[in-house]
């Protein structure tokens, strides 16, 4: 407050010097004039100055002065070196960023909120063929064309990752992830998953080979055993326990092995071409005797249908899911127990449930319900004769139809299995 209160005393004095001299003159008004025009003159010289040094020497010492403009020259060099400081600082982490995503074995790709490439690593050029003096500006999709990769682009769902070939090397896959940061901007990771993706397929066909292989002699067993049941009142006691036994689990073995040649087709097929509008209400009937069948009258198995639009999709998966879900109410509640099959109207389309009031789930082992042979309790479970594939299944056959699926339990509470179809699958009974 001093410098200004120095400023306008120097303009006062000014004024005042030229008004005296102009009185002694005789012409106090021009002498005003002249000592203003000293002050207007004095501090654009230090105006072009500052313009000077700012314009064309910004990095060397300010220009020497007084007062106010000392002041101002002071603390814009103190500005500026503070600002040169932080962006050194910010150029080191960029650099530091940049020299650690080279290092990393997967491609990364810095997208604008447009979604135009702006920096990449060498990791990139080599999976996806990107070149800088080409690519650097233009729209991700322009390099990834593939109709599934531009749908997972725009629809903003990056919640699980997009595995495609790679658009330079039909031998490699490619495992896609975006996350979302900034201002709308999008990080890009691919990942080469070429050996996993093999042994997956190695692990498929193996699981089918076998299985298909097991069919046949499974197929004999049954049918000598069957033969042999006819004559099992000839035949000692404890043979014919024996006989039973061995029955039940030939007949438990034949349903492991449909399971598993289900479930590879399920993974190897691509499906669609047997996708027609469905009649839910008969769908869900004939489910619910299926399901009353196996219960023999120990359940009460009960049919919501609050939905009116048929849902496209294949008739054999989608019975095959929903049976998967009815069975194992039957299976896993007690007796008394009542099951409601459902199928109603969902937050982004419609829902296609199986609601049973039996004893529940812990939620810890939610999470792992739909992998293969998992089980909660492997004790029960092998005593209703499931083979542990069922909501496997279920996780492949909605996948196929865009669905997924969701699980309500807790102990105590009964268990809803909820499969969420969207808006796209539906149609008009009149369709």
């Amino acid at each position: 407050m001093g410098l200004w209160k120095r400023e306008v005393w120097r303009l006062l004095l000014l004024a005042a010097g030229g008004l005296l001299v102009g009185w002694i003159v005789s012409y106090a008004g021009l002498g005003l004039a002249i000592g203003l025009a000293a002050c207007l003159v004095f501090h654009l010289q230090r105006l072009y100055r500052l313009h000077r040094w700012l314009t064309l020497t910004p990095q060397a010492e300010p220009p020497a002065a007084t007062g106010v403009w000392g002041e101002l020259f002071d603390r814009l060099y103190r500005y500026q070196k503070g600002q040169r400081h932080t962006q050194e600082r910010l150029l080191g982490i960029i650099k530091r960023i940049q020299e650690s995503s080279e290092a990393m074995r997967d491609s990364v790709v810095m997208l604008d909120r447009h979604g135009d490439m702006e920096w990449w690593n060498s990791a990139a050029e080599r999976m996806l063929g990107l070149r800088t003096s080409h690519d650097r500006g233009h729209h991700i999709t322009n390099l990834l064309r593939d109709p599934r990769f531009i749908d997972y682009f725009h629809t903003r769902d990056y919640r699980e990752p997009l595995t495609l070939r790679s658009p330079i090397d039909e031998q490699m896959v490619l495992q896609f992830q975006i996350t979302l940061y900034g201002d709308d901007e999008r990080l890009l990771m691919a990942r080469d998953i070429t050996r996993l993706h093999r042994l997956e397929e190695m692990r498929r066909d193996f699981v089918a080979n076998v299985s298909h292989e097991l069919r046949t002699p499974l197929t004999v067993l049954a049918g000598y055993l069957e033969t042999y049941d006819t004559y099992a009142d000839q035949l000692p006691p404890r043979f014919a326990r024996g006989l039973h036994q061995m029955q039940e689990q030939t007949h438990r073995m034949q349903n492991l092995v449909s399971d598993l040649l289900l479930l590879s087709r399920l993974e190897i097929d691509r499906g669609g071409e047997d996708h027609a509008p469905l009649a839910m209400a008969t769908l869900l009937e004939s489910v619910q005797r299926d399901a009353a069948a196996l219960s023999a009258g120990r359940h009460t198995i009960e049919v919501e249908l609050v939905e009116p639009r048929a849902l496209l999709g294949s008739e054999q998966e989608i019975r095959s899911a929903l049976s998967n879900l009815a069975f194992n109410a039957v299976r896993y509640t007690p007796e008394g127990s009542r099951i409601v099959l459902r199928w109603v109207p969902g937050r982004d389309g419609a829902n296609l449930e199986v609601e049973d009031n039996g004893k529940g789930i812990d939620p810890m082992h939610l999470p792992r319900l739909t992998e293969r042979f998992y089980r909660v309790d492997k004790g029960r479970s092998a005593a209703t004769g499931g083979t542990g594939l069922g909501l496997a299944i279920v996780k492949h056959v909605l996948l196929r139809h865009d669905a997924r699926l969701e699980i309500d339990s807790h102990p105590g509470q009964g268990a809803r299995f909820s499969c969420l179809f969207p808006a796209e699958r539906l149609r008009s009974e009149t369709a």
